[in-house]
């Protein structure tokens, strides 16, 4: 530049003439490709590079989550404007034809609400109650014992799956399962199964509920089974139970600022013993892998939107129970849903295929999500059998009882270290547990006796 603007250059001054031209153009190219060739290294690093950071985003949660969603509203959004379309059209009472049958139950329903939605529950109870006291507890002992063999061995082969890696030898590491939503998918589809069979063989009550209802309930599950599973990547089993074991506290706070309740100064006091026991275990836990800042903060969001997606879960599913329908098919209708949203998904991002792959290379993982998936269909139903026979209070003690020992079963099979404050911080979480389902019992006690103008309301 300097010496094209006249000033002295040290090689000699030629005149520019067409074969000079040429024969710098000739120098310009070779110059420019001396430059590309030396540049290929660069760049094939640099491509390297790239494609390392596409895969570190891949593993990612959060990237995850949003890709998830994104397969999962391909499906909805369409099936929302369908919905739309048939009720601005008044499809109820102008719909003919061969479809008219399937788009009346998916999208109107065929019954009014029930105004007693426990019917089907108390009659179950009532039937208990007239057996003998001998019958009472074998039934008793065949839930607890169903109850606490399906979701023990469920979290253990949970944390297997999501922590340990498959296929690992003196020479190869092995690798890891990374995509939850196979899990789940897999869990659906014989939770589907399992609900379907039982409907066909036993005596149901007539559904009435439109089908498109339950979808908004399946979304919810899933992801809040996927938070759950995504969880374990960042955080520790027992962690994991405490905080579900404490979910009361958020769920207190949103009634509190949402649905203005009061609450008795026994839920309070619970809630306090839960949030000091929690604390206590998570201040003095020792320092392992996952107590990194990303790690614990990723932990803390996936636990969160885990507690918000399974209570919006089980409010819904309250507001869908006013239809006559059993919780057996209650089961059945979320997951139709949760299978075609899953598959869906899966078969987007080309998961599916890959996932598949992974069973075939690695047995085990195949025996372990298998299991994992019968354990979580059979869980629910001796979910629904307990609660119809014994109520919800006998099992949500079996309940708390089970989360108690998951804990220490991780601890003895996985080699979790656990400190005296530490456990003292879970023995005071289940001890406000219980306490909690105590004076929860006596209070219903107390409003069955008095008049119906005396009852206290919004109770939780």
């Amino acid at each position: 530049m300097k010496a094209a603007e006249g000033e002295t250059c040290c090689s000699p001054c030629v005149p520019l003439t067409p074969g000079s031209m040429l024969l710098s153009d000739q120098a310009l190219s070779r110059l420019c490709l001396a430059v590309v060739l030396a540049a290929l290294p660069t760049m094939a690093a640099s491509e390297v590079v790239s494609a390392a950071l596409q895969d570190s985003w891949g593993d990612f949660w959060l990237f995850r989550f949003f890709l998830n969603a994104a397969g999962y509203a391909s499906i909805m959004v369409p099936g929302f404007l369908l919905i739309q379309y048939f009720k601005r059209k008044n499809y109820l009472e102008t719909g003919r034809g061969i479809c008219f049958p399937v788009i009346k139950s998916c999208v109107f329903g065929s019954e009014a609400k029930s105004a007693h939605p426990d019917d089907v529950s108390l009659a179950a109870r009532n039937e208990t109650m007239e057996s003998s006291t001998a019958q009472q507890i074998l039934k008793l002992l065949f839930c607890a014992a169903g109850l606490q063999a399906s979701y023990l061995t469920w979290g253990v082969l949970q944390e297997r799956v999501m922590t340990r890696t498959y296929g690992a030898t003196e020479t190869d590491p092995g690798e890891k399962f990374k995509d939850s939503q196979f899990l789940v998918f897999m869990n659906r589809i014989l939770a589907f199964t399992v609900a379907g069979l039982y409907c066909a063989l036993t005596k149901q009550p007539r559904h009435g509920a439109p089908m498109y209802k339950y979808s908004f309930a399946s979304l919810s599950n899933i992801l809040s089974s996927w938070c759950q599973y995504e969880a374990l990547k960042y955080i520790s089993f027992p962690t994991q139970v405490l905080a579900k074991a404490s979910k009361v506290i958020p769920v207190m706070l949103m009634g509190k600022l949402v649905s203005r309740k009061s609450y008795e100064y026994w839920e309070y006091l619970t809630a306090v013993l839960i949030s000091v026991g929690v604390s206590m275990f998570l201040l003095s836990s020792a320092p392992t892998k996952h107590l990194s800042t990303v790690t614990t903060f990723s932990g803390v969001v996936l636990l969160a939107g885990y507690i918000v997606f399974d209570s919006f879960t089980s409010n819904w599913q309250d507001a869908l129970f006013t239809y006559k329908m059993s919780p057996v098919q209650m089961m059945f209708g979320v997951n139709i849903f949760s299978c075609l949203f899953t598959m869906g998904s899966l078969l987007e991002q080309g998961a599916l295929l890959e996932s598949v792959h992974f069973m075939a290379r690695h047995s085990e993982f195949a025996a372990h999500a298998v299991l994992l998936s019968i354990c979580s269909a059979f869980g629910q139903l001796f979910i629904f059998y307990t609660i119809n026979q014994f109520g919800a209070a006998v099992f949500t003690i079996i309940m708390t009882l089970r989360q108690a020992f998951a804990i220490l079963l991780s601890c003895l099979i996985y080699g979790h270290a656990i400190t005296v404050v530490g456990g003292l911080g879970v023995a005071v979480v289940f001890m406000a547990l219980f306490l909690r389902v105590y004076a929860r019992s006596r209070m219903k006690k107390r409003s069955k006796k008095l008049p119906a103008s005396e009852v206290p309301v919004q109770k939780v």
